[in-house]
């Protein structure tokens, strides 16, 4: 019990000291300042380029070798706690594509959206997106939409120092506003519009 009448400081200790609210940029948890999806030319980053690894290799064909290792828990659901790499030639098939979006942003790209994909981003001979163009993807958003990207990140287990961690259930309260957003749908976007319309995000 805390004594209030007591000339003592007291201190009521959280059982998680010296961890960041959900959305906080600084912490333990967000250790590595200035973490950058982008390099100084532009490009992807390296770091950044081995999460959308992680992300690609968890829906794409074939599997990777990995993915039945340890797993951990995310916003998305269980998944592995290594970081997976796609194996040479893989492509999201268009179930896949679709929950990648679900998970990413809770429902599947339009017909529309995806003809776009095969229109403009790099796809196999059967119309299936490669990893590099789900690089392209996320180059195209991070450039017109650099919060969105980090939300996309976090939607798939990664903390602000792009490392992959498990989900808190404080982190996921569906009560808040973001949680009602992202529950309606209404966060969902084509990342692809400023390149096909020629508008900015």
């Amino acid at each position: 019990m805390l004594d209030l009448d007591s000339s003592e400081p007291s201190r009521v200790q959280s059982p998680r000291p010296e961890t960041p609210e959900p959305g906080s940029r600084q912490g333990r948890r967000n250790a590595e300042a200035d973490v950058q999806l982008l390099d100084h030319e532009g490009s992807i980053s390296d770091k950044f380029e081995r999460c959308l690894q992680h992300i690609f290799a968890k829906y794409c064909t074939p599997q990777p070798a990995n993915a039945a290792g340890p797993t951990i828990t995310t916003p998305t659901g269980v998944q592995p706690a290594v970081l997976l790499r796609p194996p040479p030639g893989a492509y999201l098939t268009p179930a896949a594509l679709d929950r990648w979006a679900v998970d990413t942003n809770g429902a599947p790209f339009s017909a529309e959206a995806k003809d776009e994909l095969k229109e403009f981003l790099d796809v196999n001979e059967g119309g299936d997106l490669t990893f590099n163009g789900f690089l392209q993807i996320y180059q195209l958003q991070t450039e017109n939409d650099e919060e969105e990207t980090w939300r996309d990140l976090s939607s798939h287990g990664f903390d602000r120092s792009l490392t992959l961690v498990a989900t808190r259930r404080e982190d996921m309260d569906m009560d808040s506003e973001e949680g009602t957003r992202l529950m309606s749908g209404e966060r969902l976007g084509n990342p692809l519009r400023p390149m096909v319309h020629g508008t900015s995000a």
